[in-house]
């Protein structure tokens, strides 16, 4: 199913909708429907081709390693990788085209799709968890915005990754929660708490994976149970000296390779957003919870001679869910050797601002207007 782009950004209406039939007044604040963000930060950037938009039909070096596989839902495809994935469809809209054409680092993008627009050296917009905190406030002594496992390290270039307060004030940052009991401390009550994922069942554990990704998704769900209103799980801290999304194969710093990602970064992945996407569902809590799955690009469409692909922003897949977005689709698409956008191109700070509205939040907290607040 496709959904074209005028409607794709009407689709913040319809999801109004669906979601305040499913809501009770409790989740309310001031006559506004409150909802939840849970953003899952593909750290490095997930090659689009080898994952969620593959292209069996262009040349080896340019379709990869793995075959496309279907789905549940007919006429959608995904990588071999993802087995989990592709049996929760139903709950998933896969947005092909999303694009920007700034530098092509790692920071740009990350700033685009988590505050809609690029920081300067001396303003910073504020984050989705930043705004929700500001407009909303905290849920009973809850604080509204978790960092999971903690913020984005060193990732090329020193500069912001979008994951702030911005210019808002101070009470509005995040708190960074690490994965592991010893380490919390310092953290309030509620969040120790929520922590405890050990408490769940060993089933439960289970279904989210033997990963750190896992254990993040699993306490972000039971963060969100708590009352937190925004949790963003950076899936890794840094793309150096370590195995993530950002598939060089260079052999250096950045040696991550497509083997990589069929051992043990697709893997996690499929595992843990699998299971966080359908408990959240069985909880009732899905209709009121949007969940983005983004990194912040694409790799690029032919390989290099080692096996790997570089930056790209021209064009990547993000995964949305929840919140009331009809599940089942695909918006827009890219050409057929996955270098552009084909149909209906959507700007990463477009979708940031697609997302701000799907969370209620208000003009007057838009990043543009934040500093009189």
């Amino acid at each position: 199913m496709t959904l074209d782009r005028r409607a794709f950004l009407q689709t913040s209406g319809l999801a109004t909708g669906l979601a305040i039939r499913s809501m009770s007044v409790n989740a309310q604040h001031n006559g506004r429907v409150e909802r939840n963000l849970i953003y899952l930060n593909l750290v490095g950037g997930p090659s689009h081709l080898d994952t969620f938009d593959p292209k069996p039909n262009a040349p080896a070096h340019v379709r990869g390693p793995f075959q496309p596989i279907a789905t549940r839902t007919p006429g959608i495809m995904v990588s071999e990788l993802f087995p989990r994935l592709a049996d929760i469809t139903s709950h998933i809209a896969l947005v092909r085209s999303v694009y920007h054409d700034s530098n092509p680092i790692h920071e740009t993008g990350m700033q685009l799709l988590q505050t809609g627009r690029l920081a300067t050296a001396i303003d910073e917009a504020p984050h989705f968890g930043a705004l929700l905190s500001a407009q909303y406030g905290p849920r009973e002594g809850v604080p509204p915005f978790v960092l999971l496992p903690g913020p984005v390290g060193n990732t090329g270039v020193s500069i912001s990754h979008g994951q702030t307060a911005g210019h808002l004030p101070v009470q509005h940052e995040p708190i960074s929660m690490p994965l592991y009991p010893p380490l919390y401390s310092r953290l309030p009550l509620p969040l120790q708490q929520a922590g405890l994922y050990q408490e769940e069942k060993a089933s439960t554990i289970a279904r989210y994976g033997d990963s750190p990704f896992g254990r993040a998704c699993l306490i972000a769900r039971r963060l969100i149970e708590t009352g937190v209103r925004c949790v963003t799980v950076n899936m890794f801290q840094t793309v150096y000296d370590t195995v993530s999304w950002d598939c060089h194969a260079d052999m250096g710093s950045c040696a991550t390779t497509l083997a990589d990602y069929r051992q043990s970064v697709c893997p996690a992945f499929d595992w843990a957003y699998s299971a966080l996407v359908s408990d959240l569902a069985e909880r009732g809590l899905l209709s009121t919870t949007l969940v983005v799955a983004s990194g912040e690009f694409g790799r690029t469409p032919m390989m290099n001679r080692q096996g790997g692909r570089g930056h790209w922003p021209g064009v990547w897949t993000v995964l949305l869910a929840g919140a009331g977005i009809p599940g089942e689709q695909i918006i827009g698409a890219s050409d057929a050797w996955g270098g552009c956008p084909q149909d209906q191109p959507i700007r990463a700070d477009r979708l940031a601002t697609f997302i701000q509205s799907i969370l209620g939040l208000t003009p007057s907290t838009n990043p543009a207007k934040l500093s009189a607040l």
